[in-house]
Formats: C-alpha cells, sequence, structure tokens
C-alpha cells in the first residue's frame, strides 16, 4: 500500500512535541519530507533527527510563529529547503491558559489570541502562495472541544479556539475554487505536557476533571498519535472531498453531553 503522503512537502507548527510531535513523526513515515517547526529549537531539532534516524526525512527551523518576522524568515527556510513547493501546513502550535476570568490581563489576552489565532494566519498567509501556484494543497488547522464547549476557567482559550473554526471555515470556501482545502482537527483531553498541565490546573481551580472525570467524559485520555492521525487523514488526498470541516477526535465527549 502506498504510503498516504509519498513525496509530499509537509510543514508542522508546534512539531516538536505532544501532538504535533506525533504528527512530525507520522507525516514522516508516511512519506512526506518534513518541516518541524517549533519555537523550542532544541526539542524541534531532536524530533527531526528521530524522523531521520528512522529513515525518513525532516529538519528542523525555529520560530515563534506568533511574530510575523520569524514566520517570514522560517518561510523563506522553509521554501528554499522545498524548492518552493508545499503540500500541506498543520497549523498545530498553540497554548492554554487556566484562570478565573476577572485574573486575567489585556496582556494574557493579546498572548492568547497571537499564539492561538494570529499563528494560524501568519503561517498561512505565508504558504498558500505556494499551494495556489501548484493548484493543489491541504491545510489543517488544531482547533478543540473548547471552541463549541465552554470550559470554566478558560474563557480566553475558548474564545481563540472558536476563531480557530471559523478561520478554518473562511479559508476553505475562499481557496476552494483554486485546488485548497482546510479543515480543523479538534482533540478533547490529551495527553501531552500542554494537556496534562491543563488538567493539574483546572483542577487546583476546583474544576471537577479528575481521571474519573476524564473516563466518564471521553472514556479515557486521547493519546498524541490519535490526534495526529486524524491530522494526517484530513491532510492526505483520502480527504479530497473533505473541506471546511471540524473532525472531533473526542471519543463522543460532545455528543455524550
Amino acid at each position: 500500500m502506498a504510503r498516504r503522503l509519498e513525496g509530499w512537502n509537509a510543514i508542522v507548527s508546534g512539531g516538536a512535541t505532544g501532538a504535533g510531535g506525533a504528527a512530525s513523526e507520522i507525516f514522516a513515515a508516511e512519506g512526506a519530507h518534513v518541516a518541524v517547526v517549533d519555537v523550542n529549537a532544541s526539542e524541534a531539532e531532536s524530533t527531526a533527527e528521530r524522523i531521520r534516524a528512522a529513515g525518513h526525512r525532516a529538519f528542523a527551523v525555529e520560530a515563534d510563529v506568533s511574530r510575523s518576522d520569524q514566520v517570514a524568515r522560517a518561510a523563506d527556510a522553509v521554501l528554499a529547503r522545498f524548492g518552493g513547493r508545499v503540500d500541506t501546513l498543520y497549523n498545530h502550535a498553540g497554548t492554554v491558559l487556566v484562570k478565573d476570568f476577572l485574573d486575567t490581563t489585556e496582556e494574557e489576552w493579546d498572548w492568547m489570541m497571537a499564539v492561538n489565532v494570529k499563528s494560524m494566519f501568519l503561517m498561512t498567509r505565508a504558504f498558500v502562495p505556494a499551494m495556489l501556484a501548484a493548484g493543489k494543497g491541504s491545510i489543517v488547522n488544531t482547533s478543540s472541544i473548547s471552541a463549541v464547549a465552554g470550559t470554566e476557567k478558560e474563557v480566553l482559550y475558548c474564545t481563540s479556539k472558536g476563531a480557530c473554526h471559523m478561520f478554518t471555515r473562511a479559508i476553505a470556501i475562499e481557496y476552494r475554487a483554486r485546488g485548497l482545502r482546510c479543515n480543523a482537527v479538534c482533540p478533547g483531553f490529551i495527553r501531552t505536557p500542554h494537556g496534562l498541565r491543563e488538567l493539574r490546573e483546572l483542577r487546583a481551580l476546583g474544576v471537577e476533571v479528575s481521571e474519573d472525570d476524564v473516563a466518564r467524559l471521553q472514556g479515557r485520555i486521547c493519546e498524541p498519535h490519535e490526534v495526529a492521525r486524524a491530522a494526517l487523514f484530513l491532510a492526505s488526498d483520502e480527504a479530497s472531498f473533505v473541506n471546511g470541516e471540524t473532525l472531533f477526535v473526542d471519543n463522543a465527549l460532545l455528543v455524550g453531553t
């Protein structure tokens, strides 16, 4: 069976660890040459080295994708390595803030929107021209169940993920006729450093998300590779007629509430 991304050039932002790291490794194993873009240069290089040691292709690019100057430099480096061709972009970089709403600050609002939303804008704007030149390309964004299900102590996070949903839909509509697709993968509670920190901080503020609560809500905690494989499907030609969709990876959490 042919690998699903054979010969593709793929970019994964936030691609060093967690679900992003899993996606970098899985995309490479499926035949892609992967640009691992992450603010953590050492972790990005470690992931790229691990991919190369497994006999696949990857390279690391350090960038804070919420900053336009760093995205511009990263795009130049990536496009040079890829010879100007980009087949898929996975906008995974993001963060979470767990805090009582009245304790949040304007600076935290700006930070959350920059990391979770502006980063998608900057990265997509940087690489869509290459996809348009080829007449084909796929974009996958990481959103969350929190885009549609409000959660306590996460007003800023929920708002940012709601924006990710609409960004996905609007990009899909704007570029459908020119061969581009844009979809989002939306995890529930996930076993990553980001996800486990979120659970700890929610519990510390009295929100009922114990291990038993997570089991009741979604059966068990989601593993990083399960999110990455959903992103792989949306990125690949197997999803050639899937566009503007939000795929929930939550083991029926939403439909059961």
